[in-house]
């Protein structure tokens, strides 16, 4: 399904907590790990005063230096699973996505922080550009405080939020595939709720039978949730089970992803101009920054 597993690392625990998940990865896959390193000299440069620049030749030397000696102490920790490291001179976000586009089956694996958003390779800088930018996989893990970079992190099951668009259901052969492949079960999750334009009239708000409107929906989201629970089955995925929630999409594929451990979640994003609908400022930049379980964004189309 993949033919490597690229880590983007600067150095910190934060980008280490990526590890564990990458490690159990690559052996049930069988692939190859590239742990990447980028020296931004563009940046060191701007924090150099004007009477040091001329030492910036040697400073750039040891950043390389220095990130190649990290980044072979962090494959020593992978066994005997094949690993190889690069260290890039540039912007990251550049490097990173056109070191994994030389090869479409590369999957991008990053973590993000838990609790304040992203920082240093975060969203809202290098994680971010990555998001909007890659044609590859990427796999996004949140950075909690309790997470370790030790050791693995063992996958169960994925949960597929749905909304009933050929978007969303664009992931679901790569979900089969992965499923079959880690003998994951999937679930299928579909969110629903009142449309708010279900209270107004061009005159103003009336009532409705609200309980009506929701049975439907709840009706609707079942429905079409049995058919593609068939449709993943005649995939070959041997457990399948779904979901029918009312609420919000994000916060319901948060609440079952803390009620259930050992999750992926995978969502798909818009093959063109970046991440639609379930986009960043949305569901998705929701779902990264608030579940504690890792989330797979593939490109759609």
């Amino acid at each position: 399904m993949y033919t490597k597993i690229l880590v983007p690392l600067d150095g910190s625990k934060t980008a280490e907590k990526v590890l564990p998940y990458v490690r159990w990865l690559s052996g049930a896959f069988k692939v190859p790990v590239e742990l990447m390193g980028v020296i931004d000299i563009a940046e060191m440069a701007g924090h150099i005063a004007a009477e040091r620049a001329r030492f910036l030749g040697s400073l750039v030397e040891t950043a390389v230096r220095n990130s190649e000696d990290y980044l072979k102490r962090v494959a020593g920790t992978f066994g005997g699973a094949s690993v190889t490291c690069s260290t890039e001179k540039g912007s990251a976000p550049e490097a990173i996505i056109e070191k994994a586009g030389k090869d479409k089956g590369t999957l991008i694996a990053m973590a993000t922080h838990g609790r304040s958003g992203m920082s240093r390779w975060l969203l809202g800088s290098v994680t971010e550009k990555v998001l909007r930018s890659t044609t590859n996989p990427l796999l996004l893990v949140r950075a909690t405080e309790e997470g370790r970079t030790e050791g693995q992190e063992i996958l169960k099951s994925v949960v597929v939020p749905l909304d009933g668009s050929e978007l969303a259901e664009s992931v679901l052969p790569n979900v089969a595939t992965l499923a079959r492949e880690l003998k994951l079960e999937v679930i299928l999750l579909r969110a629903y709720s009142m449309p708010y334009n279900a209270y107004a009239t061009g005159e103003g708000y009336y009532a409705v039978n609200y309980e009506e409107i929701i049975t439907s929906l709840r009706d609707d989201a079942v429905a079409y949730l049995e058919n593609k629970t068939e449709a993943m089955k005649r995939l070959g995925v041997a457990q399948v089970s779904y979901l029918a929630r009312d609420g919000f999409a994000a916060d319901e594929i948060i609440s079952v992803a803390q009620n259930t451990s050992g999750n992926l979640i995978a969502m798909c994003t818009h093959g063109r101009s970046g991440v639609k609908r379930w986009a960043l400022g949305s569901v998705t930049e929701t779902v990264v920054r608030h579940s504690g379980d890792p989330v797979l964004v593939i490109r759609a189309g």
